[in-house]
């Protein structure tokens, strides 16, 4: 590494240590003295930790390090200089060291990154996958830790961070659809819908809840397994399911209840299909979260129609 860097500041509680900041590469360099300082260890500690560090596999030494040229004197002759290479680690390699180190300034700097994490989060500074990408590899090293009120805060941002993944592909058009698809031979006839429909029950609202209005309701689940050219427009349980969800929340089909109807279908025709659950018999999509994707589809343009289906797919390939 020999272009110029940038020096940032970390103030520890034995003073202040400068480091080199890559902002190309949004992450800073250390070398096993500064990190020793960092963390008010000795530099032996901090060589045996990054060596368990690389056998365990818990990251790539060629990833995570480089060398660092400088020039220093040479011998007794003024003139005399030779360049030396010093390796230098990132920061990925200075967390993992950090939540290994026991020491108090290991701990205070442990505090400091649960703060910033916090902060990374709530603030919404991850706004593109480059970002994203450290956030998450950041959490994984965290929720290592033994201590419980880091590898708590760890929790809660993983659980969040598929969601912020997936909001700021959203904010950029770019949301695709999974890569991870199931197929089901499980059919929902429209006999067994309106049975189903008609099983719901909401008190007084039962003399207008799901009064059809037309013949759209029969038409949306003959859409949903709808072929061109002798191939299923929507193949996979997931995109079926997505959409769904989206055509009975946009027909209007039912005098009263629309909203409710689909939610409730989408939930039946993906436990009909085996794919409501994980592998670990965990629901893909809580409570929450389907009222939550129901009304962000009913207020949905029709042109978004794509991008909204897709959105809900990966709800449901997040945990496949």
């Amino acid at each position: 590494m020999t272009e110029k860097q940038e020096i940032v500041i970390y103030q520890g509680e034995s003073g202040d240590i400068s480091l080199s900041a890559d902002f190309r590469n949004d992450t800073i360099w250390a070398t096993q003295a500064q990190i020793a300082e960092l963390f008010g260890t000795k530099r032996q500690a901090i060589t045996k930790h990054l060596k368990n560090i690389f056998n365990e596999g818990e990251l790539d030494e060629k990833v995570v390090s480089s060398k660092m040229e400088h020039t220093t004197q040479h011998g007794a002759m003024p003139n005399k200089t030779q360049t030396v290479q010093t390796k230098i680690y990132n920061l990925d390699a200075v967390l993992s060291v950090g939540y290994r180190v026991n020491s108090r300034n290991a701990t205070i700097f442990r505090k400091w990154a649960n703060k910033v994490l916090k902060d990374y989060l709530l603030k919404g500074v991850a706004t593109n996958d480059k970002r994203l990408e450290q956030l998450n590899k950041a959490l994984q090293i965290i929720s290592r830790s033994d201590i419980p009120e880091v590898c708590g805060v760890a929790k809660i941002l993983q659980d969040f961070s598929h969601g912020l993944d997936l909001l700021d592909q959203y904010d950029h058009q770019c949301l695709q659809k999974p890569k991870s698809e199931t197929n089901g031979n499980w059919q929902l006839k429209y006999d067994e819908a309106k049975n189903f429909v008609n099983s719901m029950k909401f008190g007084k609202e039962s003399s207008l809840f799901g009064n059809e209005k037309d013949q759209s309701f029969k038409a949306t689940l003959g859409a949903i397994y709808q072929t061109f050219n002798g191939r299923e427009l929507y193949p996979s349980i997931q995109e079926k399911a997505a959409n769904l969800l989206y055509f009975v929340v946009k027909n209007h089909s039912f005098t009263d209840g629309n909203k409710r109807i689909a939610a409730a279908l989408f939930v039946y025709f993906l436990d009909k299909n085996n794919a409501l659950k994980d592998k670990n018999n965990n629901l893909l999509i809580d409570n929450n979260t389907l009222a939550a994707m129901t009304l962000m589809l009913a207020l949905s343009k029709p042109e978004e129609k794509e991008i909204m289906c897709n959105l809900v797919m990966n709800f449901l390939n997040s945990s496949v």
